[in-house]
């Protein structure tokens, strides 16, 4: 009866991994709980670019901590913020950042946007006529504020695209800013709409108020990108940044403008690209290798193992079908390295079994019935499973503090698909095939122990 009851519990847990893992699921958006559930692919598989960014200050300048922290948590954002799918940030000691984006299509512009300073400034050029304003934009200038900051390392372009030596008044900067998003005006370009802060908002009022008819300009990183005309006073803290915005420009400027300026300034150390037919191809090769695998596991099982090897066959492909709706609900980007780690994850698994199986035999062999050597093997076998297992885990979790700790990801990822699958495996060999071992025993009840068992 406890085997049934059992039985009943494993169904369920199958029932529901089958739903997670149905190809273009809908996602779970029940109440409060909004979740998309997909096979989340990495960069070697899916083809996308990975960054390795370094803090652009001498070597004798120290980089806190705190610094580092800062800015991986705002490139973090900025990357998330570009749309793209299970992006991996992470510190790479103490002066690194490893960016992973997979499936990006625009390389060079998710760089530029996650490493940019975008230092946004409102510029005072009541000075200038309108048209002679408009004519500025895209030149570089010099404002007091960059003067007061020490400079930004833009005085380079002074005789190259540049205005006149003028040092034009800042009224405020991009830390004014509360929200930011991207909109389209009624002829359908793209803005880039802004709602300032308390404070920001009186500076604003109180500058339009006395400047109707005159030019304020919008600067990023001292360069000139609108030359909007005050029309009329703007006392609701809130506007919009206009200029030849496309959509993904538009949405850059509002990801670095949302999530504010790096602590430190960082360079691209190093760039790696992977194309997504080099993707592609990876992907079919480890579909293949998984599947020529388990093909030659489940031959052997049966042929070695005769009924309980049909039992493992059961218990291993419940095992595969729990493992990746984990790995689709959690959920994990599968890397190369994190499918080897499934690979022998299933190994273990599939050892589990086999330790069983080896004991029931020889509990068989030794003249004990069907039952006692059933309860016996089991018994016996286990102390095998937990400890080798455990320490498997343990393993895992030394892996991933490193991958994590030194930006190794490969390492991470290996070790994360690793753990799952080996916590998996001990669901399966505890609960699954000791009940389908017993269920079997039950129905078939075989008295041929030499066919059905091979002993």
């Amino acid at each position: 009866m406890k085997s049934y009851r059992t039985l009943i519990f494993i169904v369920i847990v199958l029932a529901i991994a089958t739903w997670l893992v149905l190809p273009n699921h809908p996602g779970i958006h029940v109440g409060g709980i909004s979740r998309d559930i997909s096979t989340r692919l990495g960069l070697d598989l899916e083809g996308g670019v990975q960054v390795l960014l370094e803090a652009d200050l001498a070597e004798d300048r120290e980089v806190t901590d705190e610094a580092m922290n800062t800015a991986t948590s705002i490139v973090e954002n900025r990357v998330n913020g570009l749309g793209v799918v299970e992006a991996v940030v992470q510190r790479a000691g103490d002066r690194f950042i490893v960016v992973e984006i997979p499936g990006i299509q625009d390389p060079e512009q998710a760089i530029d946007t996650i490493r940019g300073t975008a230092l946004l400034e409102f510029v005072d050029m009541s000075m200038v006529p309108p048209e002679v304003a408009f004519s500025m934009i895209g030149v570089k200038i010099e404002t007091d504020f960059e003067r007061s900051n020490g400079g930004t390392g833009t005085e380079e372009d002074a005789e190259v695209d540049s205005a006149p030596a003028q040092i034009y008044n800042t009224i405020m900067t991009g830390a004014a800013i509360e929200q930011v998003g991207v909109t389209r005006n009624p002829v359908g370009a793209s803005e880039v709409a802004f709602q300032l802060t308390n404070e920001g908002s009186a500076i604003f009022a109180d500058f339009t108020t006395r400047n109707v008819g005159n030019v304020l300009a919008i600067v990023l990183d001292k360069e000139i990108i609108s030359t909007p005309t005050i029309q009329n006073p703007i006392t609701e803290g809130s506007g919009v940044i206009t200029g030849n915005f496309t959509v993904e420009s538009a949405n850059a400027l509002a990801v670095q403008l949302r999530y504010g300026s790096l602590p430190i300034p960082l360079k691209v150390s190093q760039t790696r690209t992977v194309g997504p037919t080099l993707g592609q191809d990876s992907l079919q090769k480890s579909i293949l290798a998984g599947a020529v695998g388990l093909s030659i596991v489940v031959l052997f099982m049966g042929l070695y193992y005769r009924l309980p090897g049909l039992v493992a066959i059961l218990a291993i492909l419940s095992y595969a079908i729990i493992t990746f709706a984990l790995f689709r609900y959690i959920p994990v980007t599968l890397t190369l390295p994190g499918v080897a780690g499934l690979m022998l994850s299933t190994g273990s698994a599939l050892d589990a079994n086999i330790l069983i199986f080896e004991r029931l035999k020889e509990e068989l062999r030794s003249g004990r019935t069907l039952r006692q050597a059933i309860d016996l093997g089991w018994q016996r076998a286990w102390p095998s499973i937990r400890d080798s297992n455990i320490s498997t885990l343990i393993t895992c979790l030394i892996l991933f503090w490193f991958g994590s700790a030194y930006g190794a990801t490969f390492v991470k990822g290996f070790s994360l698909t690793l753990m799952i699958g080996v916590g998996v495996s001990l669901f399966t060999a505890i609960i699954v095939t000791r009940t389908f071992l017993n269920l079997s025993m039950q129905i078939f009840k075989p008295t041929n122990l030499t066919r059905w068992f091979g002993i």
